[in-house]
């Protein structure tokens, strides 16, 4: 739970309005604008829900464009783990499932085995990224009883035409191009976005091969990659018109497309695959704002996601009579199966009212349809959610402020829900004490409810997870306290929370004995036999557990020594644990201590600035109940970017090295091999930047 006033430098005219870059004056903007703590734009340091920003111009300094990498750089609360089918957010201790990801405000889909496909995201448009911690549930609905990580995009106005490119490379073939045109004139807008991502396959330990196969038994068994290869690419559009004033309409298009890079099946090899996981998706959008005045206005958005993913075969497939040796082709090179898909269609409406000068009123409504496809077990489920909300900003007396909401939610299985929240800021001189409780409610997905899937050779093993009609929606208390102090040249906040859910709904391991082994084999005729069943010691079925508990502690700080040397420092410390029974045992994944540190220097010659950025990420181990911990880690990274400014353009190189320390996990023990931390080691970056 943290709450930042980042130093963001950029140029800007007295009114707040961009206009050309001037590489000789910054200003450094403490109190930037939100929008998703309460659900208008508001300054910050007035918004009685704290929200962590990281601007645009500090995302850049980083020198990365990946989604997980700037995160996990710049918020010690939230930690990432790659995995073959995506990678698993977690943030004060809750995993995906309760973090609500968000693109200008709407909900993107899309989840492997749990994974969020943070890949759909393209960093070369981001604006800023907004992250709210707790319960939200008030504003946002079901999802977001751990938080909500919302992207805004950029799209700029001030000039008729402007181009952004971005390319960057590194080590394990990570190669990056991002370019956006912006087009405006006349009321009209056009904004189109392109992104391309691709990194090679690679491993962490030093084992060495012949002729492609492993010197020992040892070595046979760490053929597969810990890190998997991939090629991505995703497009945006968006299409804005202002006929008046008052009035302004939007269009959005957005495709994505991912395929992996897993090793081949080869004679003589362990693991290895005949397909690649390949992941596409559709989105699209429209509204439009009638602003009735300055202090009120009217919005209507409605979207749509299509997400699916499956496998594209690499090779011919084919299937081998045990009696006669004869083989037969099931699945030609290039097919494609679907395994998954997820839709989404989302209709809101709200209105915003400044009643008075020291008030925002929001009232809203909100109609929701989820569908979930499945092959395995021929899962075809979708539910309805019906919402009302309302919210109330107010200035009780000078410099102390009240935020009331609720929500009335109408969920299609699992019946109505009331959500409130309430929040109080009291804010003299360079102070800010925040104290805030809200209700959290998440239904179950419809995975949990509904899935029926078998994988009989997943990585050497048989997976099997049931679904649970039976569950009940998880509820949560989230109470929360900061204060924080701010100047011209310094910041830190102090905040402390408490997270208490009931009914929490985790994955069990059922054991197996006879009546379970009927079952698995009248439930799954053509996928298991008493062989593969002999190999499993227990199945997965969805099941709510007693409770889950997360207490936590955030201190962020930053500190302006000069007009060009920036330090900051941000430190999480997170317990969370969930019972069953009579037991507690630590959530999964999560983290007790991290800390981030990072020094900027930049100082501007003439038409040329140089940027210095230093950053590291230090955290203890990540718990595994059922496996060895993963070890902890400290991590540190350094970018240097040098912008020239030409007339019009602006070009800006960047050199860096990624992992100046060269930490690795190398460990190599294959039952027990979880990750906390999935780099190769020591990588130079190199990029390049070009804004017209």
């Amino acid at each position: 739970m943290m709450t930042l006033l980042t130093l963001g430098a950029h140029a800007q005219t007295e009114n707040g309005k961009k206009k050309k870059e001037d590489m000789t004056t910054t200003t450094y903007n403490l109190n930037p604008i939100v929008v998703t703590g309460n659900g208008h734009h508001e300054y910050l340091q007035s918004s009685t829900t704290p929200v962590h920003v990281l601007p645009q111009r500090e995302i850049q300094k980083q020198g990365t464009t990946t989604f997980t990498d700037i995160l996990t750089r710049m918020a010690p609360n939230i930690s990432f783990m790659p995995s073959a089918t995506g990678s698993f957010l977690r943030m004060n201790g809750l995993g995906n499932k309760y973090i609500l990801i968000l693109v200008n405000g709407k909900k993107m889909m899309g989840d492997i085995s749990g994974n969020v496909d943070i890949d759909r995201i393209n960093m070369g448009q981001i604006k800023r990224i907004e992250v709210l911690n707790g319960a939200a549930s008030a504003l946002y609905g079901s999802d977001a009883m751990g938080g909500v990580i919302n992207i805004i995009t950029d799209y700029p106005k001030e000039q008729t035409v402007s181009v952004n490119a971005h390319s960057r490379v590194s080590g394990k073939g990570v190669f990056s191009q991002s370019a956006n045109v912006n087009i405006n004139y006349k009321g009209f807008g056009s904004y189109t976005s392109f992104k391309h991502d691709e990194s090679d396959s690679y491993r962490m330990n030093d084992l060495e091969y012949v002729d492609g196969k492993g010197e020992s038994p040892e070595t046979q068994r760490t053929l597969a990659t810990q890190y998997l290869g991939y090629k991505s690419n995703v497009l945006n559009q968006r299409f804005t018109y202002e006929p008046i004033k008052q009035l302004s309409f939007y269009a959005d298009l957005g495709l994505s497309y991912k395929l992996t890079d897993r090793p081949r099946k080869e004679e003589g090899w362990t693991g290895g695959f005949d397909y690649e996981l390949r992941t596409k998706s559709t989105r699209w959008g429209a509204g439009a704002m009638y602003k009735f005045t300055k202090k009120h206005s009217l919005q209507l958005d409605y979207y749509g996601d299509n997400w699916h993913y499956g496998k594209e075969y690499m090779v011919d497939v084919f299937s081998t009579n045990k009696k006669t040796g004869e083989k037969t082709l099931t699945t030609p090179k290039g097919d494609f199966s679907i395994t998954k898909r997820q839709k989404l269609y989302n209709l809101e409406i709200k209105d915003i009212h400044k009643y008075t000068a020291h008030s925002t009123t929001i009232i809203g409504a909100n109609w929701r349809n989820d569908f979930l496809m499945a092959t395995s077990g021929d899962l075809d489920n979708h539910a309805t959610i019906l919402s009302v909300y309302g919210q109330h900003d107010m200035q009780i007396i000078e410099k102390l402020q009240a935020t009331f909401g609720i929500r009335y939610d109408k969920h299609e299985t699992f019946g109505s829900n009331l959500t409130p929240k309430a929040t109080l800021m009291y804010a003299p001189d360079h102070f800010n004490f925040r104290l805030g409780y809200s209700k959290g409610f998440r239904a179950p997905a419809l995975d949990e409810v509904y899935y029926h899937y078998v994988n009989p050779s997943m990585a050497g093993r048989v997976v099997v997870t049931f679904g649970n009609r039976d569950l009940k929606p998880e509820k949560s208390d989230y109470l929360s306290l900061s204060a924080s102090y701010h100047n011209r040249k310094f910041t830190i906040t102090a905040t402390g929370y408490l997270n208490h859910i009931n009914k929490m709904i985790i994955r069990d391991n059922v054991k197996i004995g006879e009546a379970e082994k009927a079952m698995l084999l009248k439930e799954f005729p053509d996928d298991l036999n008493e062989t593969l069943i002999a190999k499993m010691s227990t199945f997965g079925q969805y099941i709510n557990s007693d409770k889950g508990m997360v207490r936590g502690v955030s201190l962020s700080s930053s500190y302006n020594l000069t007009n060009d040397l920036t330090i900051s420092a941000n430190y999480a410390y997170t317990y969370a644990r969930s019972k069953t029974g009579d037991s507690w045992a630590e959530v999964e994944r999560s983290l007790r201590n991290v800390a981030t540190l990072a020094a900027n220097y930049s100082h501007t010659w003439r038409n040329y600035r140089l940027n210095v950025n230093l950053n590291g990420r230090f955290q203890s181990r990540t718990p595994f109940p059922a496996y060895e911990d993963a070890p902890g880690f400290g991590i540190m990274n350094m970018n240097t970017t040098h912008t020239f400014q030409l007339r019009k353009v602006t070009i800006e190189p960047s050199l860096g090295i990624d992992n100046i320390l060269d930490k690795v996990d190398r460990r190599i023990d294959t039952s027990k091999r979880r990750y906390a931390l999935i780099t190769p080691g020591r990588m130079i970056t190199v990029g390049l930047r070009v804004r017209y």
